[in-house]
C-alpha cells in the first residue's frame, strides 16, 4: 500500500534508505512530492509556511517510493 502524501509534508526533509539527505519537499501536487535536492535558507522556510513553488532543479517524488513519513521527514525505500 502507497503512503499518501499532502501540503503538511511540505518542507521536510527527504531521506534516501542509507541515512543520507536526498532533497526537501517544496510542494505536493496530486500524489506527487516536489523536491529541491539544494534547498537553501529560503526554499526552507517558503516550504514551511506552504509557499511552496515549482523550479526546474526540482524532481518528482513518486508515493511508490516512500517507505515512511514521520514528522520531520520522509523516508524512501530507496538509494538516490
Amino acid at each position: 500500500m502507497a503512503i499518501g502524501l499532502t501540503d503538511a509534508d511540505e518542507g521536510k526533509r527527504v531521506i534516501d534508505a542509507n541515512g543520507n539527505e536526498v532533497g526537501i519537499v517544496s510542494t505536493v501536487e496530486g500524489e506527487t512530492a516536489l523536491v529541491d535536492p539544494d534547498p537553501s535558507l529560503t526554499d526552507d522556510i517558503k516550504s514551511a509556511l506552504g509557499f511552496g513553488d515549482t523550479d526546474e532543479d526540482q524532481f518528482p517524488l513518486q508515493t511508490e517510493n516512500v517507505a515512511e513519513v514521520t514528522d520531520d521527514e520522509i523516508r524512501l525505500d530507496t538509494t538516490y
